[in-house]
């Protein structure tokens, strides 16, 4: 059945994959963006676009009434290089301070929304890539707590965790991304491996959790049609230690092997976090969305998707 999908964040990498998606199956989608110059390419992907700041409850509330719709999908975040500056982790709290912002206050001006427009479907982007708890197994389920591979990721794991919190208890349902490749999404760290500025830290021993922005999608519209509630891993069947998709990513992207970096090293050039997610991180299960979605992944691995996505690239 059709329904009337409010995208916050249509512009997003994600959004930019969710909406056609959503419009493909016959729903009726406005999505929101924070530039008056992208309402075009809302329009292209075939919603009605409005221009919103995510961080004005009076503004998305009067935004979500307008829209009527049935169910709201939170894909805001701020980590373009307007909203973030230059990528760099050494500094995680200047660079998630925007998505920190959405992810605690813009969910509540949402969710607020939500309830005063009597919408019962809330679905909201989560990330799952090497944020495990590092106690037990490397690889973790719904069940297992988030935990910060360092004291200074420690802020965005709380806004995570607020996230989670309240959809949760509103009834909603949460999708724990894995890092996202795939148009637009990893382009500034395929420039460092071919400059040979990505390395390959301690033993590369942290796993990561992956998966392609429209697998990402699809387990979204999945949620969106089956009103889902609770948690769930979105991420590909290969969690996978650095020392593995690191090279195979160089490969793919025609450079030379990765170089090694000592971990006393790295810290003191990139910082804790980078060491803590490259030595210790821990992956993700993506068992609980395809038994209760019914999800299908059209790639199952980022061997796969990574070797898809940079022949395309190199052919452009």
């Amino acid at each position: 059945m059709a329904v009337r999908v409010f995208v916050a964040g249509g512009t997003g990498v994600i959004g930019r994959r969710l909406v056609p998606q959503l419009v493909a199956r016959g729903h009726q989608v406005t999505a929101t963006t924070t530039s008056p110059a992208r309402l075009g390419l809302l329009r292209e992907l075939g919603a009605e676009g409005v221009v919103m700041d995510g961080l004005d409850a009076v503004a998305v509330g009067e935004t979500v009434a307008a829209a009527r719709p049935d169910v709201i999908v939170n894909q805001m975040t701020g980590l373009s290089e307007p909203h973030a500056g230059r990528p760099s982790l050494r500094n995680p709290d200047r660079f998630f301070a925007a998505t920190n912002r959405l992810r605690t206050e813009g969910t509540d001006h949402l969710l607020a929304a939500a309830e005063a427009t009597s919408v019962t479907g809330f679905v909201a982007q989560s990330a799952g890539i090497f944020n495990g708890t590092r106690q037990g197994g490397l690889i973790k389920t719904e069940d297992d707590p988030l935990e910060a591979v360092s004291p200074a990721a420690e802020t965005g794991t709380r806004a995570i965790r607020h996230l989670e919190d309240v959809v949760g208890q509103a009834g909603g349902a949460v999708l724990r991304y894995g890092s996202l490749y795939g148009p637009g999404a990893i382009d500034d760290q395929v420039k460092l491996v071919r400059r040979r500025m990505f390395p390959l830290v301690g033993g590369g021993t942290g796993y990561f959790s992956w998966v392609h922005l429209d697998d990402a999608a699809s387990a979204t519209v999945l949620a969106v049609e089956q009103r889902a509630s609770g948690v769930f891993n979105i991420v590909d069947d290969e969690p996978a230690p650095v020392s593995d998709w690191l090279p195979y990513l160089a490969a793919c992207a025609g450079a030379r092997p990765p170089r090694r970096m000592p971990r006393w090293l790295a810290r003191l050039i990139a910082g804790d976090m980078v060491v803590g997610m490259m030595t210790e991180g821990r992956g993700f299960s993506n068992a609980k969305a395809k038994r209760e979605l019914g999800w299908q992944l059209r790639y199952p691995s980022w061997r796969q998707g990574f070797k898809n996505e940079l022949a395309l690239s190199l052919a452009r």
